[in-house]
């Protein structure tokens, strides 16, 4: 009976030792898990990188516009004291 139980005794442990290697799959889950929240980041980076570019450059032109005002008001000034 002793020997039956040490047996038995050795197959839980055996059994206990196997059951760890399941432990790997949850990393490799929460990799990939990681590896496309890094990638849904860099795509909204990409699309706030893209707004700002519009935002300059309407800005830009905006700021032409103005100053073509200001220099056509500024010669029809000048050629008003003359």
């Amino acid at each position: 009976m002793k020997k039956s139980l040490l047996a038995a005794a050795l197959m839980s442990l055996l059994l206990a030792a196997c059951g760890q290697a399941e432990q790997a799959t949850p990393a490799a889950s929460a990799a990939s898990e990681v590896t496309a929240a890094a990638s849904e980041v860099t795509a909204a980076a990409s699309e706030v990188t893209a707004a700002a570019s519009e935002v300059t450059t309407a800005a830009a032109s905006e700021m032409n516009a103005a100053a073509s005002e200001v220099s056509a008001a500024a010669a029809s000034a000048a050629s008003e004291v003359k």
